[in-house]
């Protein structure tokens, strides 16, 4: 169903943009007919919907990774800056969410994990929807802030940094094979809200991947089978991460480049004061209106992003070409 889902949706895209461009021609006819403002208004409106329904498809086109179609796993996790990143954290997770709301993805929580004082301590989730993965891709890597703490009382000017995490949801246990041996899972109590039940009765799993030493938990269900489900779909996809990271890795050695494949650096920097502005620093692409980037506005970052990436790939391809 996943792979029917992911051929249906382009073919169902393109009838209802082919449809609502159907219907604006006509709604611009009609203005013209009647020289009505409120059809004119209408028509712009609905012009201004398929201008972003086309560029989202186009967006589209650059993704061609093999797991580019599948749903994602985002894991926010705060960094440097003590109660600054975790509140940095938590609003990264608002970002996110809020993005996914504007392209239409469902949002499921997998494990959270509240501060102390506020935002949190790390928060993973799963985002479902057509080219999860592929768009979300190009959010990962550690992001940082720059603003006046809330939290210092004098005022003054911190820098916090939060990392994250994006990973694709493995669909078929043929792609990630796991033996049982190979895994020591441990239950223990859940730690946040959720009721007695939760609370009083060991819910939470922890799962071990001994070979690799990759540890994954999850608490956010009410049930042990249900949270050991959800902590083995993170782990599968940790495993395959590892495993491209590896093979990367091997054709790096190779080619005799040295590349950076680490996820542990800085992308993108939200300057709030003393003036406004968000960067990212692998395509210069840059905004002054942090306010609509916090509101889930990604799409310019994350076309930059994809350009980007699709002309490296293009230059790294002809240079490994034999040359005549």
């Amino acid at each position: 169903m996943h792979a029917l889902r992911r051929l249906k949706t382009p073919i169902e895209e393109l009838d209802a943009l082919d449809q609502s461009a159907e219907d604006v021609g006509v709604l611009l006819e009609l203005a013209q007919e009647t020289a009505d403002q409120d059809v004119e208004k209408e028509a712009s409106q609905l012009i201004g919907e398929l201008e972003q329904r086309i560029e989202r498809l186009d967006l589209s086109v650059l993704l061609s990774g093999p797991y580019d179609a599948h749903d994602a796993i985002l894991s926010i996790h705060p960094g440097a800056g003590g109660v600054d990143a975790m509140d940095w954290a938590q609003m990264l997770y608002r970002m996110y969410t809020r993005f996914c709301e504007r392209q239409g993805y469902q949002v499921e929580v997998l494990d959270f994990l509240p501060g102390e004082e506020a935002g949190v301590k790390g928060v993973t989730f799963q985002i479902s929807g057509h080219m999860g993965y592929g768009f979300l891709k190009a959010e990962r890597g550690v992001h940082r802030l720059v603003r006046m703490s809330p939290f210092d009382a004098s005022g003054r000017r911190h820098t916090s940094f939060a990392s994250l995490d994006v990973l694709p949801v493995i669909e078929s246990e043929d792609e990630v094979p796991i033996a049982p041996e190979e895994l020591r899972i441990d239950t223990y109590r859940s730690s946040g809200a959720g009721g007695q039940h939760v609370n009083k009765t060991e819910s939470a799993v922890r799962i071990t991947h001994l070979a690799t030493g990759i540890v994954v938990s999850c608490q956010n269900e009410r049930s042990q089978h249900a949270n050991r489900e959800t902590a083995m779909r993170i782990l599968k996809a940790k495993l395959l991460e590892k495993r491209e990271l590896d093979q990367q890795k091997e054709m790096a050695q190779l080619r005799g480049i040295q590349q950076d494949i680490s996820w542990g650096s800085q992308i993108r920097s939200y300057v709030f004061q003393p003036f406004t502005m968000v960067k990212d620093h692998r395509t210069n692409h840059e905004t002054g209106d942090v306010q609509a980037v916090m509101d889930g506005e990604l799409s310019p970052f994350i076309r930059a992003y994809l350009e980007f990436e699709a002309k490296r790939l293009s230059v790294s391809e002809f240079d490994s070409a034999p040359q005549p």
